[in-house]
């Protein structure tokens, strides 16, 4: 448990069972090490949390006001880059085409880049329909960010209604699909071999936003 311990607090990102397993003594029962710590830093200063399905120490939520001085200031995502993103979580993988048709608008030059470049998106692969458009889908950075341990955790439509988040009356019909990062249309075909196949996707991608500013 020591060991565990040691190594959780070194590591610079989260550590997942299998990186623990493989710097500790062979045979060791990962599972209840981990469960140990858990209850031994559970009303400690620090928590031992599991984010997208890996293991990290985290301040405790009733003394993050501690770190309120030390937090970095950061620039707040659009209206339009926080729907998108939204759209992005909840429909991956998603193609542009499919973004700007929910949003009922056009997706606007480097919104999709501004995410990419935040780390919050990624790019899933291809959809299997003609032309082949690239798709888009969310990263780890996303669930760490947000503390979710899967995008499933995302709320549906009765949390975000008890919320306030979503009006009263909405339209018939109206439903939001179960987000899910577990694979669909389009994925698989970025693979340490598709190093080709995903540079002429990223191609795509900037061709897009380039067009749109000429």
């Amino acid at each position: 448990m020591r060991m565990a311990e040691a190594l959780l607090f070194a590591a610079a990102e989260p550590l997942d069972i299998d990186s623990l397993a493989a710097r500790l003594p062979e045979g060791a029962d990962v599972g209840a090490v981990i469960e140990d710590l858990q209850k031994t830093y559970e009303s400690r200063g620090v928590n031992l949390v599991r984010i997208a399905n890996k293991w990290m120490f985290r301040t405790a939520d009733d003394l993050s006001f501690l770190m309120e001085r030390e937090a970095v200031e950061q620039k707040r995502l659009s209206r339009a880059a926080m729907e998108t993103l939204a759209i992005i979580a909840y429909h991956q993988p998603v193609t542009r085409a499919e973004i700007e048709e929910i949003r009922g608008v056009s997706v606007s030059k480097g919104t999709l880049d501004v995410l990419m470049e935040t780390g919050w998106v990624r790019l899933r692969g291809r959809k299997r329909t003609p032309g082949r458009p690239v798709t888009y889908g969310t990263t780890e950075d996303f669930l760490i960010h947000f503390g979710l341990e899967n995008v499933g955790d995302l709320p549906g439509l009765d949390e975000l209604k008890a919320a306030g988040l979503l009006d009263g009356r909405l339209p018939p019909g109206f439903d939001i699909p179960t987000p899910s990062d577990t694979g669909g249309e389009g994925d698989g075909e970025f693979d340490d071999e598709g190093a080709e196949e995903y540079g002429a996707a990223l191609d795509d991608h900037l061709a897009q936003e380039k067009g749109d500013g000429d």
